[in-house]
Parts: structure tokens; C-alpha cells; sequence
């Protein structure tokens, strides 16, 4: 049966001994039935594979990380593949035992957690949890979702390949009945990304949280603390003397937080440190980061280097945690009545100090206006939605500000990429959708008690209250690909509906599970206040507008919620949250989305790194969907997407209309252009959202860098009436961070240049009158020609590709195709190398074929290649078409020539290559290609590093390496990490105007994005601070 596919396990020389799951005693179960997945057959087995390789280099050229062999799903990106296999693949490179295939990973993850439900009573028979393992394989492996990072990390290592973990953590025991150490972490592997913390009036207590945070960065997870606990510095201690304050304890936490990179490798530590407003040191906390920040400006002033994490800014505190006050609405109300606001001490409740409301807030602006910290989380509208008040108020968030629950508590994570949820007419498929947030619903519930926690507290809430954190990426796609403005009505409307149906969904299945496992342990304690939040939920499904949300998706919204509230009131509820939005940073990338959490696109230009070198430049795969859908003919949506492939912007677009540009507004303001999506716009949006949510969102508000005080604090008193739960703000260019240099090289290329002579490339012209072979081709209905210009000796050296249709998309790739095939040839690649390379490529258009020999063709490129291997190769037809008979042989002489053969007939051309001492290196595609003879140490085309041709390209993993024009490198070894990172400029380039300040990745070098309240890479898949 497929539940039974065992991939190879690398680890077989670790294997331990692994329980095998029972079956349930009492026969109940959670029903599953088939919907994506096909039975008998394993969703691997749906798909196509393919062997690649990945490298990950940084802005120096040197390959941070390298792979080889790795088998992923054709459909996945190149950064999707450098994603699994740099960050989760389990193994040691060096020493062979790692896993390397997509199989591996998502087979390991799914069956633990099938076999585990089996285990806890989840599913009451071996049929109903392969059904499980099944559908949630088809989700995973089809990109149709993701768990977060620590999942991906740690799951499946003992339950598939019995590998042991150290002893460490705490767990649940259901025969105790209280949280026991682990023997074992992988036997009950941490899961959760998201930690709430609370740390006790006591140095024991504050020691001991130092120690709990940095084993969790240690282990890949962030953690936020609410400091309001500890007695201010303005306070007494017990013997007399003055207490030291949180901000002193914030500066040994930040410390430890600087030495430790979270997951050891792979981000630096993510924490969130928050203080109440009415704490007597809260002006001190306000301030702290502005001041660290002025001791930075005058370090860079004075010489030290400015870039991130270097010499300034290392040599000043709180640089390793984001900074927020709890803010109360009577606060909020003081501010604007302008009245005064009192502190009050932590000990004995007595006032401290009086200060003006306003000018406290101009203070939290003033620091948001410099640094970007402190931000806002509004205390009070949290604690309004919160499930369970009568065990605890909600203190304290996670580092992003998407999880916010009571204290020492967990999370964990996943995503739902909304675009595969799109189909072809646009409408939303909320029946799959609803049953994918059932199917990830379970999975995480089932991780709860099989997984491991930093201490006791938290192993013990986590049990008892068992949050969960589903959220979804891609909505900013989706809303382009509609043709819909992010800034409108209808784009909120849309975003609204789609949440209010993932958590009411989320709530309902949390409901089914109450019924088979029972409900939360704190239930009934806190039913009152939870019925009342999901009630509140509810009335808002039932507001949402008419005019601007689509029938379907709107009463699918209400009976999502009329289902959950029934459910509920008659079964309670397994979980006391369901739903979040988090950034979705690396697994955003893992599941190729192109915009994560509620965030819009950040740009119509993309480049993208190909899986066998050079770059590839891409116009927004969601442009021309918009396009079609406004009614633009394939003529007019070809000539916009050329303009934007020209000029980097829409606007001036020939043929577009003006009031569509809107539609086409991005995150960041384009090189050549002056659009952009306004701050304001991103607050409406999270407020559309936020009442459909269990926990909030992460997202940062960038503002322009012109932007004052007054306008930041104008837009955090915004975020409080709209009734968001928090709000960060960051200034474009307020930090005064270096940037990332994009030319950091050039002096060390020029001196290259100076040492190392460049040879001409030798270029074997076809005469001015020379013979041709025309051929009519025809693939899935697209008609064209193929004329091959032959040398004296026959042999082809130029090829002309005609498509039937003139103007259109196809037909200028395949021009661009032809001429990079004619080139390739007249310096000297030889014609096998370019059809194995080629050949099997697989996009649209495919399909059947007018020729017998053919009869079925992948793509156009395929066809093309395949046909020119045919009639230019002796035997080639042979070896690839099993079913030609044989040709006749004349006497002792074969007709026959193998590809070794034609290499050496091609020798002294080569030769003549080598003298001409010419520089460079073909780039490989993802597939190797055996010869036996030594290939020329030459490039057979003069390369510029990027060719924009595939602009529309729905699948451009697929059509990058046949199009793309490789960085000219030289045969040795430092002369090709100096290509490697000149191809990394180029790529760096297009994230220079997002931000005058973004830091520089701290695995690879390369600039990195803002993504909610964190960064992102787009080479490497890194985040920073984000899970």
C-alpha cells in the first residue's frame, strides 16, 4: 500500500528501535475520505521528478552551500529546491548520510504524524490513516501548503529513520499526567516556532529565562517576554537598596541572544521584548533603542563600518530583539484628549510618575521615526478577542506579533498558498480549501502532545490550552491575478471573506476533534468568553458587504461560521486558537509564493538564479493573468509586458488603460517608475483581516522616508480605530545601515581583468550563400517552421524557428530560441551537447504532433531539439525512438555515429577555439551529461548574465536554463567565484531601490526584503527573525 512507501533512509546505520502505532482501542476515529489524493495510487507517483543540483553562493562568489543529486518535483523552483535542501534536509554533506530527495522529506514529516494520530486514536484503523498520510502528502509535495520550519527540521527523524536525539526539552505524559523530561528529542521533536515567555520578579527566575531563550534559539524558534513583571529601577528592593530595572536585564538578554544564531546555523536569534505603559520605566524603554541607535551614527561617523551586524552597530545594545509598549484604550483616549498619564509601581501599586499621554506617544513615534522600535500592540483590543481571560490576560507576543496568548505557551505553524486554491475562471475553490484547512488542522493537533517544549510551564499550557497557528500565503497574488487593486474595497472584501472561511473551517474541525478527543482542558472554565469571541467573529462573516465581496465566497463565510458556533456550543472546542497570519518567509519559499502573509507583491521584475547557472529575468507571472482577465487581447498584454520588461514599471505601458494602473501598484516603488501602494493602504487591509483571525498578523508598515513623527503617530492611533492588534511601522532609510554593495567586486574584477588577458572568441561564420532545410512542424495546434542553414560539410549552424502566429509570446521566445541555438553552434557547442540539454523540457504548449517519428512532444523545445537530433545525428534516432527499425548498414562501414564520434569530428574546431584562448564555461542544466571527451575550456557565447525573454512564462524552473546566457567565467578557480559573484550583483540589483538600509542576508551576504516584521532572502531562502 502506499502509507508503506519507504524512500531510502540514509541512516540505517543509526536506526534504533521504533514502536510500531496500534491500532485504536475503541474503534472511533476521525473520518477521511480521498479528495486530492487518487486511491492506490502514492501522490508521488502523480507527479514528475527530476535530478538537480543546488548551490547557494554568496555575495563573494563562494558557495556557502552545494548539493548534488537532489530529487525534486519538476514543477518546484530552483529556490524552492535550494530551500529543502540547505535548510531541511537532514544529514551531514561531508560525510554522505543526508537526505536528498523531496520524497524523503515529506514522506518522513506525513507519516510520522499519521502514524502518531493512529497511535493517540485519531484515526481508528491503518485504512483510515494511509487515507490521511495520503491526502497530506498531496498537499505537501503539490505546494499546496507547508508546516513551519522547526516541522520540517525535527519530525520523522525517529519515527522513519530511527535517529535518537539528545535529552533534552519536556513532553507530555498522559500516563503522569504532567510534563516529563525527554529522553529522546526526537522521539518527540520540538514543532512549535512561536513561544510566549514569562519571567518572574526574582534573579533566579530572570536567569532562568536567559537560559530558556537561548535554548530556543539555539533550536530554530523565537520567543517574546513581557518585562512589565519586573520592579522598576525607580522602586526599592527588599534590603534597600535600588532594583536594576528591566532595561538592565534587557542588556544580558541581548548579550546572549548576539552569541547565539537560531537553528545554530541558520538565522540569527528572533525575539520580541514588550512593556506596559503604565510600567514606571516605560520612558526609559521607549528611548533605549533611539539612544543605542545616536552611539551607532556616531561610531559610523567616526570610521567604523556601518553594515549589518558589523563593527557600529555590534558595539551598541538591543540590536537582537524587536521592542513594543502594551498600549490600553485608556491610553490611547488620554493621547487624544491630551491628558495626563500615570505610572505605577510593579511592587506595591502605588503612582510613580506622572507624564502627558501625548507626549509619550510623540516619544514611541519619535523612536519608531529613528530606529523603527518600539512598535505598538494594543492591550486591550487583544484581551477583547481573547478565548481564555478567566485562566490569564494575554501579556506578551511572539518576535513577529502573530501569536499573542497567554503566558508560557506554544505554537506551532503552516501555511496554505492561496493560488493553488484559484481556478481557471478565477472564483476560489472553497470546498478544497476548507478540506485542506481540515486535513492541516488535524496534523498540527496531533504534534501538540507528540512534541517537546524548552520547559515544564509550556509543555503544560500547550497541553491544556493547545494553540495552533494556520495561516496562508499568496493572497497578494491572488488579488493581482484577479485584477484587482490592493488598495480597494473589493481586494478587502476578498482577503476578508478568505479568512473568515479559513478560521470559521479551522474552529469547525477543532470542533470535530472535541467531539472524538474532547475538549481543551481550560474549555469549560473559559466556555462563556469563547462561545462570546466566536460569536464576534460570526457577526462579523455576517457584515461583510454585498457589493463588494462575491456572493459564493460571502454565505461561504457565514455558513463557515454558523457551522463553527454550532459546533462549538454543542462540542466545544479542541483548541483555544486556530488561525494566524505569520510571514511565511522560507516555507512562503519552499511552497513558491510569490507574496507571503497579507502582503502585496513587492515588484512586476523578478530575477531568478537557474538551477544550472545564470539568471533569468521574469515579468510577474500574475501580470498577464490580470491582463486576460481586463479583456487585453494576447497582442496588447505582449506589448505591455515587453514595456515592463524594458523599462521595469508599467507605467507608460503602450495600450493599457490609466485606470487600470492601480491594479499593477507594488509594495516598492519600481526604478524607473513613481507608483507605489500607500502605508495607509496596508492598514486597511490587516483591519479587513484581523477580525477573522484567532491570533494577528505580522507585518511591518514601511513609510516613506520623508514621513514625521506627527504621521507615524497619526498611523498608529489609525491602527487602534480600526481594530488591529498590533502595528509596527518602519521608515525607509531611518537606520543608517550601510547598504549592501551591489559593486562591492568591482575593483577586484578590474584587477582580474589586469592580471589575466582575454582571449576572442573564435567564431566559425557560415558563408553568405549556403544551402537550408526547411521543416513544418505542428504541436498541440501551433504551427510553424524550422529552417537549419548548413555549413559546406552539412553540418547546421544556424537555426530560424517561424511560428505560424506572428507577434505573440511564443513566437518571440522561440526567435530568441533560434538565435541562441545558431550562435551556440557557430562558436562551436556541439549539436548533441545542446539536444541532450534540451530535450524533455517540459511547459505549455504540449501536446501531439504532425510527425510520425514524434508523434508526442513536451514542449515546443523539446519537439525542436529532438527533431534537430533526428536529422543531424547518426544514430540518434536509435537510441530514443525504441520502436524505429534499425537502419541498413553498407558493407563494414556503419551508418552509425555515437556522440563520442561526432565530438572528435568536431576536434579541430575546438582546437582552433582553444588557441583563439577564450574565456568562459558552459552552464550546466540540472541534469549532467556524460562525455567522454574533455570539453573546451571556452563559452560559446559572449554572455551578459541575464536574457528577459520568458516574460509570460507560467513555469520559468523549466524554461530558465534553455534561455538564460550564462556570466562569462574563467577556467580557474578564483576567476570563477569572481563570475559567480558578478552574477550575484546582477541579482542583488533589482532589491537595491527597495530600501536604503536593508540589511545584507546573514548566511549568503545577499540583500534581503522586508517580509512582515522580519527580512527574507531571496537567494538562499533565509530568514531573519521569522520562522
Amino acid at each position: 500500500m502506499s502509507y508503506k512507501f519507504d524512500p531510502e533512509n540514509p541512516f540505517k546505520s543509526e536506526r534504533v528501535r521504533t514502536k510500531k502505532a496500534p491500532q485504536s482501542e475503541n474503534g472511533k476515529g476521525l473520518t477521511i475520505e480521498p479528495f486530492f489524493s487518487t486511491p492506490g495510487v502514492h501522490p508521488f507517483d502523480q507527479i514528475e521528478w527530476e535530478i538537480r543540483s543546488a548551490k547557494i553562493s554568496s555575495d563573494t562568489g563562494e558557495a556557502v552551500f552545494e548539493q548534488d543529486n537532489i530529487e525534486v518535483p519538476v514543477n518546484w523552483s530552483q529556490l524552492a529546491t535550494k530551500v529543502v535542501a540547505s535548510k531541511y534536509f537532514y544529514g551531514d554533506t561531508e560525510g554522505g548520510q543526508r537526505e536528498h530527495s523531496v520524497k524523503q522529506l515529506v514522506h518522513r514529516v506525513c507519516k510520522a504524524i499519521a502514524d502518531r494520530g493512529l497511535k493517540d486514536g485519531y484515526f481508528a484503523t491503518q485504512e483510515q490513516a494511509e487515507i490521511y498520510y495520503n491526502e497530506l502528502t498531496w498537499l505537501c509535495v503539490n505546494q499546496y501548503g507547508a508546516f513551519n520550519s522547526p516541522v520540517w527540521f525535527n519530525v520523522g527523524l525517529y519515527d522513519v529513520y530511527g535517529i535518537a536525539g539528545g535529552k533534552h526539552n519536556y513532553r507530555w505524559d498522559p500516563q503522569e499526567k504532567t510534563a516529563v523530561p525527554c529522553q529522546n528529542s526526537y522521539e518527540y521533536p520540538q514543532a512549535s516556532a512561536c513561544f510566549i515567555q514569562s519571567v518572574k520578579d526574582s534573579m533566579e527566575d530572570i536567569m532562568r529565562l536567559a537560559t530558556s531563550e537561548a535554548m530556543l534559539f539555539k533550536h530554530g524558534s523565537g520567543t517574546g517576554t513581557d518585562l512589565s513583571t519586573l520592579r522598576s529601577s525607580r522602586e526599592k528592593l527588599a534590603g534597600g537598596g535600588k532594583p536594576s530595572g528591566p532595561l538592565s536585564f534587557m542588556r544580558v538578554y541581548d548579550q546572549i541572544a548576539a552569541v547565539i544564531k537560531s537553528g545554530g546555523k541558520t538565522r540569527r536569534a528572533a525575539k520580541m521584548q514588550s512593556l506596559k505603559i503604565d510600567h514606571p520605566d516605560i520612558k526609559e524603554f521607549i528611548t533605549c533603542k533611539t539612544i543605542e541607535e545616536k552611539k551607532a551614527w556616531a561610531l559610523i561617523e567616526a570610521g567604523y563600518t556601518g553594515e549589518h551586524n558589523s563593527e557600529a552597530y555590534d558595539s551598541v545594545m538591543f540590536q537582537n530583539s524587536n521592542l513594543s509598549v502594551r498600549v490600553t484604550d485608556e491610553f490611547l483616549q488620554a493621547v487624544e484628549r491630551d491628558d495626563s498619564w500615570n505610572t505605577y509601581a510593579v511592587t506595591t501599586g502605588k503612582k510613580v510618575d506622572t507624564y502627558s499621554a501625548r507626549e509619550l506617544m510623540q516619544l514611541i513615534s519619535e523612536g519608531t521615526r529613528i530606529c523603527g522600535d518600539p512598535g505598538i500592540q494594543y492591550h486591550s483590543t487583544i484581551n477583547r478577542w481573547h478565548t481564555c481571560p478567566n485562566s490569564g490576560p494575554i501579556n506578551a507576543s511572539n518576535p513577529c506579533s502573530e501569536y499573542m496568548f497567554i503566558d508560557d505557551s506554544a505554537c506551532n505553524l503552516a501555511s496554505l498558498n492561496l493560488m493553488k486554491f484559484r481556478r481557471e475562471d478565477g472564483s476560489f475553490d472553497v470546498v478544497a480549501f476548507k478540506k485542506a484547512v481540515r486535513l492541516f488542522i488535524i496534523a498540527q493537533e496531533i504534534l501538540v502532545d507528540n512534541g517537546s517544549y524548552p520547559d515544564k510551564p509550556i509543555t503544560i499550557n500547550s497541553h491544556r490550552f493547545r494553540p495552533l497557528g494556520l495561516g496562508f500565503a499568496n493572497l497578494g497574488s491572488l488579488i493581482m491575478s484577479l485584477a484587482l487593486p490592493y488598495d480597494s474595497d473589493q481586494a478587502r472584501s476578498l482577503a476578508s471573506a478568505v479568512s473568515a472561511i479559513m478560521t470559521g473551517a479551522a474552529y469547525a474541525a477543532s470542533a470535530e476533534l472535541a467531539q472524538l478527543k474532547g475538549p481543551f482542558e481550560e474549555f469549560e472554565k473559559n466556555k462563556e468568553p469563547m462561545l462570546k469571541v466566536i460569536n464576534m467573529h460570526r457577526q462579523h462573516a455576517h457584515d461583510l458587504p454585498e457589493t463588494h465581496c462575491p456572493d459564493y465566497l460571502r454565505n461561504a463565510a457565514k455558513d463557515a461560521w454558523d457551522e463553527a458556533l454550532d459546533a462549538g456550543t454543542k462540542m466545544g472546542f479542541r483548541n483555544a486558537q486556530v488561525t494566524v497570519l505569520a510571514p511565511t518567509g522560507t516555507i512562503g519559499f519552499m511552497m513558491d509564493c510569490d507574496t507571503t502573509g497579507i502582503e502585496p507583491d513587492i515588484a512586476l521584475i523578478k530575477y531568478k538564479l537557474l538551477a544550472g547557472g545564470g539568471m533569468l529575468k521574469l515579468v510577474n507571472k500574475t501580470l498577464p493573468m490580470a491582463l486576460e482577465r481586463l479583456g487585453y487581447s494576447p497582442d496588447d498584454i505582449k506589448a505591455i509586458c515587453d514595456h515592463v520588461d524594458k523599462q521595469e514599471t508599467i507605467e507608460g505601458a503602450p495600450r493599457l488603460s490609466a485606470e487600470h494602473l492601480p491594479i499593477f501598484d507594488c509594495a516598492f516603488k519600481p526604478k524607473n517608475g513613481k507608483r507605489f501602494i500607500p502605508y495607509t493602504a496596508h492598514l486597511k487591509m490587516m483591519a479587513a483581516v484581523q477580525p477573522f483571525i484567532s491570533g494577528a498578523i505580522s507585518k511591518t508598515i514601511n513609510m516613506p522616508k520623508e514621513s514625521t513623527t506627527e504621521e507615524i503617530q497619526a498611523a498608529y492611533m489609525e491602527g487602534w480605530k480600526l481594530g488591529l492588534k498590533a502595528v509596527a511601522i518602519y521608515r525607509d532609510g531611518s537606520k543608517r545601515l550601510q547598504p549592501v554593495q551591489t559593486d562591492k567586486h568591482k575593483d577586484e574584477k578590474a584587477r582580474k581583468a589586469a592580471e589575466v588577458p582575454v582571449g576572442r572568441p573564435f567564431r566559425r561564420r557560415l558563408p553568405d550563400t549556403r544551402h537550408s532545410l526547411t521543416h513544418k512542424f505542428s504541436v498541440a495546434g501551433h504551427e510553424g517552421y524550422l529552417t537549419v542553414g548548413l555549413y559546406e560539410d552539412g553540418q547546421p549552424g544556424e537555426l530560424f524557428i517561424t511560428m505560424a502566429k506572428e507577434g505573440s509570446t511564443v513566437g518571440g521566445l522561440m526567435d530568441v530560441i533560434g538565435t541562441c541555438t545558431s550562435m551556440a553552434l557557430q562558436y562551436g557547442v556541439p549539436l548533441i551537447t545542446l539536444v541532450d540539454k534540451f530535450r524533455h523540457a517540459r511547459f505549455e504548449p504540449s501536446g501531439m504532433t504532425s510527425n510520425r517519428d514524434i508523434p508526442f512532444a513536451k514542449s515546443l523545445i523539446d519537439y525542436i531539439f529532438c527533431w534537430l537530433g533526428l536529422q543531424f545525428i547518426p544514430g540518434y534516432a536509435d537510441k530514443n525512438l525504441p520502436n524505429r527499425t534499425p537502419p541498413a548498414t553498407a558493407g563494414n562501414k556503419t551508418v552509425n555515429t555515437t556522440a563520442r564520434e561526432l565530438v572528435e569530428k568536431t576536434k579541430d574546431l575546438a582546437h582552433k577555439i582553444a588557441e583563439a584562448k577564450a574565456v568562459g564555461g558552459n552552464s550546466g542544466n540540472n541534469k549532467k551529461v556524460k562525455t567522454t571527451e574533455a570539453r573546451p575550456e571556452t563559452v560559446p557565447v559572449k554572455a551578459t548574465g541575464t536574457l528577459p525573454m520568458d516574460r509570460i512564462g507560467g513555469k520559468p524552473p523549466r524554461i530558465g536554463p534553455m534561455v538564460s546566457v550564462p556570466i562569462v567565467t574563467t577556467v580557474g578557480a578564483e576567476d570563477g567565484i569572481l563570475a559567480e559573484a558578478t552574477l550575484m550583483q546582477q541579482f542583488n540589483s533589482q532589491f537595491e531601490h527597495f530600501g536604503d538600509d536593508a540589511p545584507a542576508c546573514d548566511i549568503c551576504g545577499s540583500i534581503t526584503v522586508r517580509n512582515g516584521t522580519c527580512y527574507k532572502c531571496f537567494n538562499c531562502g533565509n530568514s531573519m527573525g521569522c520562522s
